[in-house]
């Protein structure tokens, strides 16, 4: 699947979930994982509710009327995506058929592999059943409106939810080409995400040299809407504040466990003066003076080096650094600090 946020080639039914309102929906039927015949649940990356994003996709070669062939169908689904794909498991929170059941996928507290990028921030729902070329039945429709209408109420779905717009592609079991997924890479939320402003700022000289972490001493996020406002707040600080090009760090981290693309792979930053050409500036969002970052976090920035290094933007002999090894600061803090010296490549 892939996500634009440019092309509005929207699908005829996707008005309706654009004007959800918080009315009384009935809550739908819903077939757990157990009675589908799902194997067991292997995926571990969770959410943090509420998500800000819905995304919705539609599959196609799956056409069924009763809960048995549906159910028969998302067992066949499963297997190709964990033994054809690599996944842990289907890549939607919730399959709505066109019988009108909701059948659960990966669930509430887990991450699907819906959208790259978004999969730890957002509800990913699939469709299916229909015949190819149709819209979800109104029974699928009606179903999912009770769903969404379910997230918000119990506290899984941000009621201030985006849904970005999907590229319409049709998922056939028999059409499917193997993929080798990659396991160096995290899922990285793009500028879009944070409703980043446009800027322009020198190039970086690729592959970097040196990673420094720094913390950005400021408060904390551990819940994903908090961190996109957080990340959003600090390129406004650094932009109108300090007068600087952009946001100053390449790659930001929340303690949601989410990687937050500051400037990206490809811009200077403005992170350390004598560096800001030839580092990549990650930064934790929080202050560590006194406590370290909480393992998902700390697990997310070591992901994000390996995937630079593996990506060609990082040298393979590159060197670690602290904040304050190079400027006269308390960033990353002592207790951050005391843990990356542990890190792989750091310079004693």
């Amino acid at each position: 699947m892939s996500v634009s946020w440019n092309t509005m080639r929207m699908l005829p039914w996707f008005l309706v979930f654009s004007t959800v309102s918080l009315q009384a929906w009935g809550t739908p039927t819903m077939v757990s994982r157990k009675e589908w015949g799902a194997r067991a649940l292997t995926c571990r990356a969770l959410l943090s509710p509420p998500v800000p994003y819905l995304i919705t996709d539609q599959l196609a070669g799956m056409e069924c009327e009763e809960q048995n062939t549906c159910s028969q169908l998302l067992r066949g689904l499963q297997s190709h995506s964990v033994h054809t794909k690599g996944w842990c498991d289907l890549a939607f929170n919730f399959l709505v058929g066109a019988d009108g059941r909701v059948y659960e996928g990966v669930g509430w507290d887990v991450q699907g592999l819906h959208a790259p990028g978004y999969n730890n921030i957002s509800l990913g729902i699939a469709f299916f059943g229909s015949k190819i070329g149709s819209s979800p039945s109104p029974a699928a429709l009606s179903a999912a409106e009770g769903l969404i209408f379910y997230a918000i109420q119990s506290g899984h779905l941000s009621p201030r939810y985006i849904q970005p717009h999907l590229l319409k592609q049709e998922i056939c079991l028999s059409s499917q080409h193997p993929v080798i997924p990659s396991k160096a890479c995290p899922n990285i939320i793009p500028r879009s995400a944070w409703e980043a402003r446009e800027t322009h700022c020198p190039q970086m000289d690729l592959p970097a040299k040196y990673a420094i972490i720094i913390h950005t001493a400021g408060i904390g996020c551990n819940v994903s809407m908090d961190c996109l406002l957080c990340v959003r707040g600090i390129q406004s600080f650094h932009m109108d504040k300090r007068d600087f090009c952009d946001i100053g760090y390449h790659f930001l981290v929340g303690e949601d466990g989410g990687v937050y693309e500051g400037l990206g792979w490809y811009s200077q930053g403005s992170h350390t003066y004598g560096y800001n050409d030839i580092a990549l500036g990650i930064a934790f969002m929080g202050n560590f003076v006194e406590k370290p970052p909480n393992a998902v976090a700390l697990k997310a920035a070591q992901d994000l080096i390996q995937c630079a290094v593996v990506k060609g933007y990082l040298d393979p002999n590159y060197l670690l650094l602290g904040h304050s090894d190079v400027v006269n600061t308390l960033s990353p803090g002592q207790a951050l600090y005391n843990i990356i010296k542990t890190w792989p490549h750091f310079r004693n």
